[in-house]
């Protein structure tokens, strides 16, 4: 489902950390059949993979997010080794307010990739990643990505690798491929996003992004 070739013609940038941005990795319609597919999420946040159902237009896109040519084109944009690397898929239908603050990813994450599904977007309403200058201002940043169907921001993991989007609630359907150091990371990771997974369903509430 994915179109590689799109993906492999995306831009890399050097600054503020090693990055990259392509558009049309999936069609309008593709998107709407994933979304139709969805894995029915009703919390805030990004839930793991294991915890969904995993079926039709979805799973194919997912098989796609799991493939040796996802990481051959992604470690050739961003100059990383990712081909043997485990890799965690989570996943997101709703936001909350307080998501997509300001951060930086932990050092067990060597690379991320966010693919975003949404049918259209205001700007206007926030939720549009930034590729940050810094840890304190979210207006000071290099670049802004929309999060609509097709549209990719992948980096690799550094310590200037700020990131973050300004404040949405609602839905914005994405999907996120990471790239970790071990196995022993992806099953520490795995483990925590399902004790997480048990809390939300436990208080319907509580969300994090």
């Amino acid at each position: 489902m994915l179109n590689f070739d799109a993906l492999a013609a995306g831009e890399t940038r050097t600054a503020p950390f090693t990055y990259m941005v392509a558009s049309g990795v999936l069609s309008d319609d593709e998107a709407a059949s994933v979304r139709a597919d969805y894995p029915p999420i009703f919390k805030t946040g990004y839930l793991p993979l294991s915890k969904l159902k995993v079926q039709g237009h979805f799973e194919e896109l997912i098989h796609d997010l799991q493939s040796p040519q996802l990481a051959r084109i992604l470690s050739e944009k961003l100059g990383l080794d990712l081909v043997d690397k485990p890799r965690m898929i989570t996943v997101r239908k709703l936001s909350k307010v307080g998501d997509g603050r300001i951060h930086n990813d932990s050092e067990s994450k060597i690379c991320t990739m966010l693919i975003y599904l949404n049918d259209g977007w205001d700007p206007a309403e926030g939720g549009a990643i930034r590729a940050l200058n810094g840890d304190k201002d979210m207006e000071d940043y290099a670049e802004e990505v929309s999060p609509v169907a097709g549209n990719v921001f992948a980096f690799a993991r550094s310590g200037t690798s700020w990131h973050g989007h300004p404040p949405f609630a609602g839905e914005r359907y994405v999907i996120q491929t990471t790239f970790l150091t071990s196995q022993a990371e992806l099953d520490r990771k795995e483990n925590r996003g399902g004790l997480q997974y048990f809390l939300k369903k436990l208080n319907p509430f509580e969300g994090r992004g």
